[in-house]
């Protein structure tokens, strides 16, 4: 083969290798990402927005959401999501049939949303079954799960890196080949030899390995940082276990029953034992027998054989593990939420009549009060909590919604004493 055509040769594979490399990249960070980044943001937003009316895989107050997307075309699903009422109103079937079939309760607007952001809480909607869930009873398998993911970004990394010196390594080739051209065998075997001695020199293996310790050590220190105080799915066993599957769920008895301060207190309140009695002292066995519940008989001193309470008997509090902690700066209060705000118990505690064992379901973050103050809309409308303020805003603004943020939901002092 001539000289011409040789190195002709190697500049044609060169520039496919390359080219084929950054297709490579491009197919395995950006797509993932991008979808994935989809489905996180659409996470966030069903929480905010649908878990107090809604669950994926069975009917709530609406039904259940599980293969929304295969029965009906996005177009009409935000519509439907933006104003059903609208459409309602308009006449189109598919929201009257399910308008019927829910005794005509109207369902929320949500005019807020974007249409990207309703289609990303749609492919969190598809991808929600096939997510792994996190089994709260393991602490050892919430910290592995926490653990992988965390350093998934570094492992990339790390390859990335290694690629990098392989691609680095393949151009000392590519010129070596160039030079051979014109070269005799054994000098050919001389730049072989100095293509090994390339990845053996003892400078890029320290240069690369610094590199490396450092990278790893940086994301170790920040996962560790960002992850103090944050105690997202905490789940600490109990006394009693009280089950609020049985009795916020298959039950149905309201939160604000044995949570009665939230309405009216800054705090939501433990409820009292004797609270648990207005029920118990007629049923005095559960699906796991009579010992839980007879706890709660030797707490208050209550014989259920009698059905009276033991005279003299010096009554014990039953000792609940707090599980929603804030730290003393931040300032939180129930009632401002509840009943100004208008919130679900469910908009921050997530779907407790779903849960066995309650635990924390929102990181209760900084970051996570600070984004819900940002996209939660004021609810003006029968609500005379802020009635000056709202009064005062609607004669300048009679058009205009406006979120929390926009009277002032992110001041400092509003949070920090």
């Amino acid at each position: 083969m001539k000289k011409g055509a040789f190195l002709s040769e190697i500049s044609y594979c060169d520039s496919k290798f390359y080219q084929s490399l950054i297709l490579y990249f491009a197919l395995l960070f950006f797509p993932n990402n991008l979808f994935s980044q989809s489905v996180e943001n659409g996470e966030q937003l069903y929480k905010v927005n649908c878990t107090s009316c809604h669950a994926i895989d069975k009917k709530l107050i609406g039904p259940a959401l599980a293969g929304v997307n295969d029965k009906y075309s996005q177009e009409w699903l935000i519509k439907w999501i933006k104003n059903s009422a609208e459409m309602i109103a308009d006449g189109d079937p598919q929201a009257i049939a399910i308008w019927e079939e829910y005794n005509k309760s109207p369902m929320t607007s949500f005019l807020h949303l974007s249409d990207e952001e309703i289609i990303d809480i749609l492919s969190y909607i598809e991808e929600a079954p096939n997510l792994v869930q996190v089994d709260n009873s393991s602490s050892v398998d919430t910290a592995i799960s926490v653990v992988d993911e965390s350093s998934s970004n570094y492992y990339q990394l790390v390859i990335f890196l290694v690629l990098i010196l392989f691609v680095a390594g393949l151009w000392k080739v590519k010129n070596m080949l160039k030079v051979a051209a014109d070269e005799q065998p054994k000098d050919i075997v001389d730049n072989l030899v100095s293509y090994i001695s390339f990845y053996l020199e003892r400078t890029y293996l320290v240069v690369a390995t610094i590199v490396l310790l450092a990278i790893g050590g940086a994301n170790a220190a920040w996962n560790i940082m960002t992850g103090i105080g944050v105690y997202q799915e905490y789940a600490p066993e109990q006394p009693i276990k009280f089950s609020h599957k049985l009795h916020a769920g298959e039950n149905g008895v309201d939160c604000n029953y044995c949570h009665s301060s939230a309405r009216h207190s800054k705090h939501s309140g433990i409820p009292s034992a004797n609270v648990c009695m207005n029920c118990h002292t007629y049923i005095n066995e559960g699906p796991s027998g009579t010992a839980e519940i007879q706890k709660i008989y030797d707490a208050v001193g209550f014989d259920p054989k009698k059905g009276q309470y033991i005279e003299g008997y010096e009554q014990k509090p039953i000792k609940w593990v707090r599980i929603h902690n804030l730290p003393d700066l931040a300032y939180f209060n129930h009632s401002q939420h509840v009943v100004a705000g208008g919130l679900e118990c469910q908009d921050c505690h997530g779907p407790v009549e779903e849960m066995e064992v309650l635990y924390q379901y929102s990181e209760l973050t900084m970051g996570w009060c600070i984004n819900c103050h940002r996209e939660t809309e004021v609810q003006t409308a029968d609500n005379d909590y802020y009635e000056e303020m709202h009064k005062k805003f609607l004669e300048n603004h009679p058009d205009q919604k406006f979120t929390v943020e926009e009277i002032g939901g992110l001041e400092c002092g509003k949070c920090h004493y």
